[in-house]
């Protein structure tokens, strides 16, 4: 299938040569809606520079597979709702045929034990940390965040178990921060509109009545009054960001470094990132206990083996000091010189490898996967199940009309992305899936 089918056209440069930011296009075909949020983006006055990986696709406010950076502002947009997204790869000692032998059962137990989708675990789980949050973002932790922790998520999130080219086995996991980003990010969105537009805020004057009403408890007990009025203000955050309609906040809200709140979101931010990425060495570690039981070893998950084992997220904002700019990555791998990164295909294609090649012209970024070419519903729509099947005959996956949004009809040709970004990473191994774990209960439009 082209994807010229699926709307895909030339790039209109001369149109975003118009915003007189540089930039770089990495993709040979973009969409209306992309190239109209790229546009956006590099009309910001305080957009420096801005790339687009070639998995490219319309995301919220920035394109996913888009880098940009700024001078001295924070886009919680830019970064989007899924903070420190990303993927773990972790080599074991296992092969190819210990595998294939009981991938059956490694498939049942894994689903068995690791909620997906929407579930959660019936307790906090164990989470140790020296990070500071704010006090909404622990409340968050606290209330939600902590019973996430350990869990895969919905849609393109993904457990693949698959070996490479010397038949040794990896466990490669695709999933993010969970509810407890999604929350600390429409937080965040909603406060930098809040700061740009000359909109009240709802939450002052609810503040202010709290404080009125509570005038003799703040004399005669000032501490005290600051316990209950940080938890209170923290509940009302809560109530109120449930309220978040961001679809119809229309526009690019910026924060400016060294505000009270771009100090707050990225603090929230890097914890969320601590939290996505502990989040995946959880289930990591349950997967290795799983394949123990199953073939009958004492592998261990060693975390701070950087042999075996390989993070990067593709969700997340930080500060270069050499350029004195924010990088903003949105469904974008960093790939600094000599950084090792894991880019997934599709449900059959597997993943790869890679080591990063620290290209200025994409700062220092790759594809995050093959991108899709089609929505969710759009997918449902023209996708079949024979078709699916057929492309996942002899691995052992979440195959079914649940999961035929995730079909690998749906995205690009993962080997031309490859080919695309051959001056950002070097492939070192390509994982040719065995195991293939995604949520297979109905989504929500």
């Amino acid at each position: 299938m082209s994807l010229e089918m699926f709307g895909f056209k030339e790039i209109d440069h001369d149109r975003l040569k118009k915003t007189k930011t540089p930039y770089k296009i990495y993709a040979e075909l973009l969409d209306d809606i992309t190239q109209e949020q790229f546009y956006d983006v590099l009309s910001q006055d305080f957009v420096t520079y801005g790339a687009l990986m070639p998995d490219a696709h319309a995301g919220y406010s920035m394109p996913i597979g888009g880098v940009c950076a700024t001078k001295d502002v924070v886009v919680p947009q830019f970064v989007g709702f899924d903070i420190g997204c990303g993927m773990c790869a972790y080599r074991s000692d296992y092969t190819k045929s210990d595998i294939t032998k009981h991938a059956k059962k490694i498939y049942e137990k894994i689903i068995d034990r690791i909620p997906l989708g929407f579930k959660k675990h019936k307790n906090h789980q164990s989470l140790k940390y020296d990070l500071p949050l704010s006090s909404f973002a622990k409340q968050v932790l606290n209330t939600l965040g902590l019973m996430q922790l350990g869990t895969l998520g919905g849609g393109n999130h993904f457990i693949e178990i698959g070996y490479d080219s010397l038949e040794r086995v990896w466990i490669i996991i695709h999933s993010g921060s969970r509810g407890f980003g999604h929350k600390i990010a429409s937080h965040y969105m909603y406060q930098a509109y809040l700061a740009n537009s000359n909109k009240s805020d709802k939450l002052d004057k609810i503040l202010k009545d709290f404080e009125t009403r509570n005038q003799n408890f703040k004399i005669h007990n000032p501490n005290g009054y600051e316990k209950s009025f940080l938890k209170f203000k923290n509940r009302q955050l809560i109530e109120l960001n449930k309220k978040i309609n961001l679809d119809n906040l229309d526009g690019i809200w910026g924060v400016k470094v060294g505000s009270q709140l771009a100090d707050e979101y990225i603090k929230d931010q890097n914890f969320a990132l601590f939290f996505a990425l502990e989040n995946r060495k959880k289930m990591i570690e349950v997967i290795c206990d799983i394949l123990n039981q199953e073939i009958g070893g004492d592998f261990e998950f060693e975390h701070e083996d950087s042999d075996r084992f390989i993070n990067r997220n593709h969700n997340h904002v930080e500060y270069d000091s050499e350029k004195n700019l924010w990088i903003h990555r949105k469904g974008a791998t960093h790939a600094k010189a000599g950084m090792s990164g894991v880019i997934p295909g599709n449900m059959k294609d597997g993943s790869f490898i890679v080591i990063g090649k620290g290209n200025d012209k994409s700062l220092d970024s790759s594809s995050h996967g093959a991108g899709r070419v089609m929505s969710r519903k759009k997918a449902k729509e023209v996708l079949n199940m024979q078709d699916f099947e057929k492309s996942m005959k002899g691995i052992v996956g979440s195959v079914n009309e649940h999961t035929l949004d995730e079909s690998p009809l749906a995205y690009k040709n993962i080997f031309e992305v490859m080919e695309l970004q051959k001056d950002l990473v070097e492939v070192l191994w390509h994982i040719k899936v065995l195991i293939n774990i995604k949520d297979s209960t109905k989504m929500r439009y």
